[in-house]
């Protein structure tokens, strides 16, 4: 097959204009609404799971449902910068139904983007979706099918809309904590000491990010951290000497020498 050069102008940039960045550490989500210059990427927002406790959610912050809480707080923190927010409030009681955001009357256009998901696997129940579907309930207009959420029946090609809620509101983490804790009482307390440390057990779960997700849509700001520790000395860079003056600079070092000898 011949090499075909592709010529990035403009035009080119303008076909995706923006994109649903999600991206997973071993200890955070990072989400974010990217578009490409001919200078690189720019991110016009971005939300981080890190940020989820300032909302209630006290743990689990790489879990399926914490990335449906993080995709919604870069939706509604994306439609507020842009002054959207009022007009494209999305799904406030999301019942795992699949739904696309559709335009308003006497509105623009919902902001639209589409995902990228990078070097992640897109298996069925992935949480890169999760994102998705959590930004796509906050209001953007994220195309896609269900095809890929959890409890897609590939025989019948439809979804099971009980089992996405219960992945949205953490069910599914509820019920594995109540089988730890009648199975293996130590092992219940070593993975979910983050939880039981701030007062969640298994019954408070779902209440825990049904409340996340008001609070997400009452203030989607984003907040200054404080930085700890000891603030970094300011660097000064040595300046650099010419021939004559590294040459006085040894003549000083020796008359020095031999005047304290």
């Amino acid at each position: 097959m011949p090499f075909v050069k592709q010529q990035k102008n403009k035009a080119y940039f303008k076909r995706y204009q923006y994109r649903l960045v999600v991206r997973f550490t071993n200890k955070d989500i990072i989400c974010q609404i990217v578009y490409a210059k001919l200078q690189g990427d720019f991110v016009l927002s971005a939300a981080y799971a890190h940020e989820l406790p300032r909302y209630g959610i006290k743990g689990g912050l790489t879990n399926w449902a914490a990335a449906y809480a993080t995709g919604l707080l870069l939706a509604r923190r994306t439609l507020a910068k842009l002054g959207l927010a009022d007009k494209y409030e999305g799904f406030a009681e999301p019942d795992g139904t699949v739904q696309l955001v559709e335009a308003a009357e006497d509105a623009p256009r919902p902001f639209k983007a589409f995902l990228d998901v990078g070097l992640a696997r897109t298996s069925t129940g992935a949480r890169v979706f999760g994102a998705m579907k959590g930004a796509s309930d906050g209001g953007l207009y994220i195309p896609h099918n269900g095809n890929r959420f959890p409890g897609f029946d590939i025989e019948t090609k439809t979804n099971d809309d009980e089992l996405l809620r219960n992945y949205i509101y953490g069910v599914h983490v509820a019920e594995y904590m109540e089988y730890l804790e009648e199975e293996d009482e130590e092992r219940y307390k070593k993975q979910f000491s983050t939880f039981l440390k701030n007062g969640i057990t298994s019954d408070k779960v779902e209440d825990m990010y049904a409340e996340a997700h008001e609070a997400i849509r009452a203030d989607p700001s984003a907040k200054p951290t404080e930085k700890k520790g000891k603030p970094a000395k300011p660097y000064r860079r040595s300046v650099a000497l010419n021939k004559k003056q590294r040459l006085n600079k040894i003549k000083e070092a020796k008359a020095a020498f031999e005047a304290a000898n």
